[in-house]
């Protein structure tokens, strides 16, 4: 239903879109990824016209009707349940249900809905503008990372209800597993093309893999086959008897394609700078008491011990106190009660979100950075710079220019920078790309010393070997002991299990709101489909083994990709599996 036809857009020197294709059809779901700047809010400028192509046409329907979730933000009405009722079509103007469903699904209570969405702060107003468009039902939904000022809960409302858009649908996202959970096709933003398949995000980047593997390995044969005609060309040239051969050769590689030998996009391997910790106790927590106004308590009898290795996790909706907990287990808070005990050799990596009013606005970005560590070579700080996407000349910019996400950026390349044995980060993959977080994750899994995160990434609590999550209610924290989906199976969310009251008419019945209980075979059918999974990678995992000396590439290739494959499906259907089990 969208066709974009040969597209080509720069600005200056910098190439966003080279003879770029793509076409959307009808009920496809897309995920769109690609590295920060590769042009991917850019595309959308582009489809709503905002934006003109310096070549190329981008097409759709007469009367096709596209929503995109708007970042400036207008209110023109008294309530948050009337401002968002905006988005209903003229035909369901009554149909208020619909839009407190989608409200209550993002974090709003039944008491919220008669405030002024001019009290509220910046995440929940745009909150309130992701309701509108997604209750406007348009043709086509653009969302350009909805999920920034969601908390878990309020994303996986948003997971299911996308689940079941009937129409098309382009997602932006740095959430891999809340992109393959919504979305039919993925499509990237890569070397100023577009690529799309029908599957998975790892169906993409394999594709995109090999297809890079070919190119090279074309490009090797090519310059090979160049330089020994060259040479022919070289030594006959000037003799009568092989002039003749000697310019046909030469004929023959001047028409010859020129494969340019791609630049590696993806050098983002790198570690923490540890230093040891001998001991076993880090921190511990004791009864812990804190509230900001001194009626209200946020933390309640809190106790948490933390332990050299630990992974731990605090999750919870926003407000129920996540970043208060970090802010009092490392100092920068005073419990009105309860004992801190930190341990003397304790070395602590903070990353906050209000942390990045401490950076030096005199500063550059490379010498920020370098200050965190002053045993760091410059070759050690520009490869953390460019890890942070402050690649080259970007790491000599001036801290006093850059926004709240680039001095986010800033803030954690230098917890990287600095001797620790012992991290805590709030919402340290917020700003970052795919790629980023997937080489910060790997090295969280090589530290060896404690990490404690918030985060409302489910791809992040099922990447990270969890040992202990916090669970933040309102006035409670409770400690489960095992990994995210342990929780999910034996406790899941206590707010999903509630089915909240609603004004203005009974919604009618929708799995995105109210999933129905599921029967015995459903449950059934799930547990032998792992079963069979199970045993069908296993059986191609030892295959693996067996042929991954063979040098038979093609073979080990489709291997790799089949059981890639069959563990997402695995993973799928105990997610599935978890969700039944809470429902019963």
């Amino acid at each position: 239903m969208i066709q974009g036809e040969g597209l080509c857009l720069e600005y200056g020197d910098q190439v966003v879109l080279k003879g770029a294709t793509f076409s959307i059809q009808k009920g496809e779901r897309c995920g769109l990824i690609g590295r920060n700047g590769s042009g991917k809010s850019t595309l959308f400028r582009l489809i709503t016209g905002e934006e003109d192509p310096d070549l190329g046409t981008i097409a759709y329907p007469k009367g096709y009707r596209i929503g995109i979730l708007q970042q400036q933000i207008r209110f023109s009405k008294p309530t948050i349940l009337q401002e968002a009722a905006l988005g209903l079509r003229e035909e369901e103007k009554e149909a208020l249900y619909k839009v407190e469903r989608i409200l209550l699904g993002l974090g709003f209570d039944m008491e919220d809905m008669e405030l002024s969405p001019h009290t509220l702060s910046g995440g929940y107003q745009l909150r309130v503008q992701l309701a509108k468009v997604l209750v406007s039902e348009p043709d086509c939904l653009l969302l350009d990372e909805p999920t920034n000022y969601l908390d878990i809960l309020s994303i996986r409302f948003l997971s299911k209800f996308l689940q079941s858009w009937k129409g098309e649908m382009i997602l932006i996202s740095h959430d891999l597993q809340f992109l393959d959970s919504t979305t039919t096709h993925m499509m990237a933003l890569h070397r100023n093309k577009i690529y799309k398949i029908k599957g998975k995000s790892e169906d993409l980047f394999q594709m995109i893999s090999q297809e890079e593997e070919i190119h090279e390995l074309t490009r090797q044969n090519l310059e090979k086959k160049k330089a020994h005609m060259q040479s022919f060309v070289d030594r006959f040239g000037a003799k009568a008897t092989k002039a003749g051969q000697a310019q046909s050769r030469q004929k023959m590689i001047d028409k010859m394609p020129a494969l340019e030998k791609l630049k590696n996009l993806y050098q983002l391997d790198f570690s923490f700078h540890e230093i040891p910790f001998m001991g076993k106790k880090m921190v511990e927590a004791s009864n812990l008491e804190f509230s900001y106004d001194k009626s209200t308590k946020l933390i309640e009898d809190f106790s948490l011990t933390i332990e050299k290795g630990d992974r731990i996790a605090i999750i919870g909706k926003n407000g129920y106190g996540k970043s208060t907990l970090l802010g009092l287990m490392s100092g920068d808070l005073t419990p009105d009660d309860g004992q801190l005990f930190t341990a003397p050799a304790m070395r602590l990596g903070y990353f906050g979100q209000t942390h990045i009013n401490r950076l030096d606005p005199k500063l550059r970005i490379e010498e920020e950075v370098a200050s965190a560590n002053r045993n760091l070579n410059f070759t050690d700080i520009r490869s953390i710079c460019g890890l942070m996407m402050f690649g080259g000349d970007l790491a000599k910019k001036p801290v006093s220019v850059l926004s709240g996400g680039e001095k986010s950026r800033v803030l954690l390349g230098k917890i990287v920078a600095q001797p620790t044995n012992i991290l805590f980060l709030d919402e340290p993959t917020h700003h970052l790309d795919i790629e980023s977080i997937e080489a910060l994750i790997d090295a969280i899994e090589t530290f060896q010393g404690a990490v404690v995160i918030v985060t409302h990434s489910e791809w992040v609590l099922r990447r990270m070997p969890l040992t202990k999550l916090v669970v933040c209610h309102q006035k409670k924290q409770e400690l489960f002991l095992g990994s995210y989906d342990e929780f999910l199976g034996k406790i899941g969310w206590q707010e999903e299990r509630v089915e909240p009251e609603k004004k203005g008419g009974k919604a009618p019945a929708n799995k995105a709101s109210s999933p129905s209980k599921p029967n015995k075979s459903q449950i059934k059918h799930c547990e032998d489909k792992i079963v069979a999974l199970e045993e069908s990678l296993e059986a191609h995992n030892e295959k693996l083994a067996l042929i991954s000396q063979s040098g038979k590439g093609d073979e080990i290739r489709d291997l790799l990709a089949l059981i890639a494959r069959e563990q997402s499906e695995l993973d799928e259907y105990y997610n599935r599996l978890g969700e039944l089990y809470n429902q019963t």
